[in-house]
């Protein structure tokens, strides 16, 4: 079926593209997002998108660095935390998961992988912001796995 695609009917069909759960951590607040991804080896730079009514949008602005942990098997609480699922928010978020800091933020202790990151531009786009940042430091873990999301759900591999 095709026909022009209202809000309602992008965000139906983006349900099944499958999305690495990734989570941003910026000072005392932070997000998931599936929207992450690479942008540059030289420099190390990735990327992601955050909506800008978001409340951690602000803290990122205004702080200039985060945290992005890529979501491994074992994740899923961490996920629902921070989606706002469980009706958890600010910093006891992140109560229940350990923690890493590095160059100034928070990694998940266990993350398949995560970089500690300086924003070094957003880009307004639509609703969203698109943030680029640039890699200060990394920490991989092997054997953790991957937390998906797909149709609504979270899968893991």
């Amino acid at each position: 079926m095709t026909h022009a695609a209202s809000p309602d009917d992008f965000r139906a069909a983006m349900r099944g593209f499958l999305g690495h759960v990734s989570l941003v951590t910026v000072a005392d607040t932070g997000l998931v997002v599936t929207s992450a991804t690479s942008l540059s080896a030289e420099p190390p730079m990735i990327l992601f998108c955050i909506n800008r009514s978001s409340s951690t949008w602000p803290v990122l602005q205004s702080e200039g660095r985060f945290g992005w942990s890529a979501l491994g098997a074992a994740h899923q609480p961490v996920a629902e935390r921070f989606s706002g699922r469980t009706g958890v928010s600010g910093a006891d978020r992140y109560l229940g998961a350990d923690w890493l800091n590095l160059a100034g933020v928070r990694l998940l202790v266990g993350a398949p992988l995560a970089f500690a990151c300086k924003v070094t531009d957003m880009i307004d786009k639509g609703t969203h912001s698109i943030v680029i940042g640039q890699v200060l430091d990394v920490t991989t873990q092997a054997g953790a796995g991957v937390l998906g999301y797909h149709q609504g759900q979270y899968v893991t591999f």
